[in-house]
């Protein structure tokens, strides 16, 4: 588990968050810009919990799909994962 939730993806959209919570306490108006800035932090989350998600499929063995970054590793994941398996 801690594997995914420290994945870079996901690390970088969080400080990215934290640094708008922080110029949200310097008072300054909503704008425009502000809710875009928002927005496109929902969809970094959104991406690297996506991608965490596809990871952890492809290593238990399960369908990930083909549109998925981590499609063309899925097979090669689910081989590491059956020798980690028999090496056990």
């Amino acid at each position: 588990m801690r594997r995914y939730l420290f994945s870079t993806g996901l690390f970088s959209a969080i400080l990215s968050g934290l640094a708008l919570l922080r110029s949200m306490r310097e008072k300054e108006p909503f704008t425009w810009r502000t809710a875009l800035a928002w927005l496109s932090w929902g969809i970094s989350v959104t991406l690297a919990v996506g991608a965490a998600v596809d990871t952890r499929r492809a290593r238990r063995g399960r369908e990930v799909a083909e549109d998925s970054p981590i499609a063309p590793k899925a097979e090669k994941l689910y081989k590491k994962r059956l020798d980690s398996a028999r090496a056990s």
